[in-house]
């Protein structure tokens, strides 16, 4: 099993220390989300929790993945970084691509991504990009962002999207890893077809094994199941040495870690100190339990 603290939602002053105490602790990853904006009024509803209701992100502050990524990575030497997950249908490929390939440069290939959708029809709004064929077009996405990252010259044709025969440069000399998040069964075709890995939301374990399971008969199916293929995933058991025991054995390669529950509403009044006093007794306990 590997490690990753999940770093959100922080004063800007504690990123680059809790980084550092993560790395210095045994954590393999951080792991950072995504969140564009928040609209004064939603229609949309929020897939990964009871009500739907998107309330508790309401002044949160959440920086940007990519900046945050290189900030990091220039004052830590071994963590890698992931992502759980990037909107990715609200960004344009190539962009996404010539940030990703700089990126893996710049930190040697400490990065993998994890890529979704969006579940906010405001996102799409707001990036002015069609909420229809979302999914279709986040395909063509990744089929973009993979071809470039060869270094070659790469042109795509396709029923959404297209660009002309181009190259960038400079590209790493290990394609970055695509994992794909999302628990529907549209969400799970793609990433057995097109990942190299999936991203879980939480959940229960049950449905966690399920979700794997099927993963698994979708790789076989399309003929991947050879290929590199990671599953990256959180939940209560990610918080004991027991729980760590069942996540292993249900598939999971990398569990990631929060130590605030934004989903509670509840603002976060811990010093620095104990933030790190914390992030040392979960590695103490857990990961070298």
């Amino acid at each position: 099993m590997r490690f990753s603290m999940n770093l959100s939602s922080e004063p800007n002053d504690h990123y680059v220390p809790l980084a550092q105490a993560a790395e210095a602790a045994g954590f393999d990853a951080i792991t950072i989300p995504d969140s564009i904006c928040f609209p004064k009024e939603t229609i949309s509803k929020y897939p990964y929790n009871a009500d739907g209701s998107n309330d508790f992100l309401d002044g949160i502050p959440f920086m940007d993945p990519f900046l945050q990524i290189a900030r990091l990575a220039a004052v830590t030497e071994r963590i890698h970084f992931t992502t759980a997950v990037i909107k990715l249908a609200v960004r344009q490929p190539v962009v996404v691509a010539k940030m990703l390939s700089t990126l893996a440069v710049m930190s040697n290939n400490r990065l993998s991504i994890g890529v979704g959708l969006s579940p906010w029809e405001e996102d799409f709004q707001a990036t002015q990009i069609p909420w229809a064929k979302r999914g279709k077009r986040m395909d063509e996405q990744i089929e973009i962002i993979n071809g470039l990252m060869s270094g070659e010259y790469f042109s795509f044709e396709g029923e959404l999207l297209s660009i002309p025969e181009i190259k960038l440069c400079p590209v790493p000399d290990q394609r970055v890893p695509l994992l794909l998040g999302g628990h529907s069964p549209a969400a799970l075709k793609r990433a057995a077809r097109l990942g190299d890995g999936w991203v879980a939301a939480g959940g229960e374990l049950t449905e966690l094994k399920d979700m794997i399971a099927t993963l698994h008969d979708l790789r076989r199916e399309y003929g991947r199941e050879d290929q590199a293929f990671e599953v990256h995933a959180t939940g209560l058991e990610a918080y004991s040495k027991e729980g760590i025991q069942k996540l292993s054995e249900a598939g999971v390669d990398l569990v990631f870690v929060g130590f605030h529950n934004i989903y509670s509403g509840k603002k976060d009044t811990r010093t620095l100190q104990q933030k790190i006093d914390t992030v040392n007794t979960y590695a103490e306990s857990v990961i070298r339990g």
